[in-house]
């Protein structure tokens, strides 16, 4: 029986090394050659790497039919992925871009990039405009580091005074083979140390 202020007992069990840094945003990249069909392959490992310059990372398979297309272009698009978008999101990181045209099967629009020739997906509420500058051979992946050279958002989430409500959008992570929908607000950056609504 646990009494007030005593410690709790957390057991822990051993594993080998493997990837259970969790959760992490489920992303579709969309990728493209000029006069071929464009592409999207779903990503779990990405993340924001610098904010000046704003830079971004995705780490892909050699083997990956998009690869090849993101190392030749030196160009993708991330693209957020929302509760409408989590199934076409599965397909495309199962379904090989080499077999089948993926915004076709998914009824998915490809949207005019501003600063890169890869298109963006119209049905993602957020789409980052990506220029690789550099390309890390790590093994198992690659890692394409770029650099954000434009962003593009939907306007209906944009409000009157210029806010942009992406949490409103339904988001979705990624976490050890599930995808989960965002959900209750638990606090906001800094929190923790305001002075009011501070914990005791």
């Amino acid at each position: 029986m646990r009494t007030e202020g005593a410690a709790v007992e957390h057991l822990k069990e051993a594993w080998k090394p493997g990837n259970m840094l969790y959760p992490v945003p489920a992303v579709m990249v969309s990728c493209g050659r000029a006069g071929e069909k464009p592409n999207i392959i779903t990503v779990a490992w990405a993340g924001t790497v610098c904010s000046d310059p704003v830079m971004v990372s995705i780490s892909v398979r050699k083997q990956r039919y998009s690869y090849g297309i993101i190392k030749d272009t030196r160009e993708f698009a991330v693209n957020l992925v929302t509760k409408d978008l989590v199934y076409a999101a599965d397909y495309c990181g199962v379904k090989s871009g080499k077999d089948t045209d993926k915004f076709n099967d998914m009824h998915l629009t490809p949207s005019e990039s501003v600063c890169i020739q890869a298109p963006g997906i119209a049905e993602s509420p957020v789409n980052l405009e990506c220029r690789v500058r550099q390309i890390i051979e790590l093994g198992s992946h690659d890692m394409f580091l770029a650099e954000v050279a434009g962003v593009t958002v939907d306007k209906e989430r944009i409000d009157v005074k210029g806010r942009f409500h992406l949490n409103d959008a339904g988001l979705v992570a990624y976490s050890h083979g599930e995808y989960f929908l965002l959900g209750e607000k638990l606090g906001k950056f800094g929190y923790s140390v305001q002075k009011r609504g501070r914990r005791k």
